[in-house]
């Protein structure tokens, strides 16, 4: 069998973790026959994905993991998941930044890959409680030297979750205290009737913090998020304005979403049928 040379492996592999997602497992040879790859790609393919923690290899093929509503995944490994949508999702995202706002970056790899688009637009302030956000905007000011422009960086304190986010009284006092135009929230999972949860108390607590101090709510979030569930919810989806995300959401949650935000944008899709 040829190999089918206009997906890349990201691709491939996005493809088969939905697959799998979608019919709660699959068989090897129906991914060789469906992606038009050899044996030996899809079973590379499948090793890879189960080393990431995001399905399970079974005899013959791969069924997916079901996770408790406590688990939380580490920065590292959500960091190597749906790098392209991430990145499509941040440029979208970055787009709704005017100079000279003060905005807030909640924790989470989908922010991480937008405070990059970020750190040449001028006269920001960034409020943030991501460890690892922060340090986007500080490389990039010691990589360019001092100049006239450069984001005004303030991070909270607090304790360090898995997802290396500053957490707990420390940080929600220091939020409480602040107002940002646009607050920029990553989320574990984003339901109809969960509305946006994490499987972490504590960083729940300071999200509904960032919610409250924000002027506009803006979620950041691939497909894979919605119908995922954590242990609490923070917000409901009414009190989002806008989500952005990736193509890859299905129709139908596209429809449920419209009933609840006020706008979808849905990166790389035309602007004028994104809003809802």
């Amino acid at each position: 069998m040829s190999e089918n040379q206009n997906l890349l492996a990201e691709q491939r592999r996005a493809l088969i973790l939905d697959e799998v997602r979608r019919r709660g497992g699959v068989r090897v040879n129906e991914l060789t026959r469906k992606l038009g790859v050899s044996d030996m790609t899809v079973r590379r393919d499948l090793d890879a994905l189960s080393r990431q923690g995001v399905l399970e290899k079974v005899h013959g093929g791969a069924v997916p993991i079901v996770e408790a509503s406590t688990h939380e995944p580490g920065f590292e490994a959500k960091s190597g998941l749906e790098l392209s949508a991430k990145e499509d999702i941040a440029r979208a995202a970055a787009e709704l930044v005017a100079p000279g706002s003060a905005i807030a970056l909640s924790g989470g790899t989908t922010t991480y890959a937008l405070a990059h688009q970020l750190v040449d637009v001028a006269d920001l302030t960034v409020v943030t409680n991501s460890v690892r956000v922060a340090d986007v905007f500080h490389v990039a000011q010691r990589t360019s030297g001092p100049r006239q422009g450069a984001a005004t960086v303030v991070l909270t304190g607090g304790v360090r979750t898995p997802s290396d986010s500053l957490v707990g009284p420390v940080a929600d006092q220091a939020i409480a205290a602040l107002h940002f135009d646009l607050l920029f929230l990553g989320v574990h999972g984003i339901s109809a009737e969960a509305g946006l949860s994490t499987p972490n108390l504590a960083e729940a607590e300071t999200n509904r913090r960032l919610v409250q101090s924000a002027r506009r709510v803006v979620v950041v979030a691939d497909h894979t998020k919605w119908g995922v569930v954590g242990l609490s919810s923070f917000a409901a989806l009414e009190q989002v304005d806008t989500l952005v995300t990736d193509a890859g959401l299905p129709g139908a949650a596209r429809a449920e979403i419209s009933e609840h935000l006020r706008r979808l944008v849905v990166a790389g899709e035309p602007a004028d049928g994104a809003d809802i």
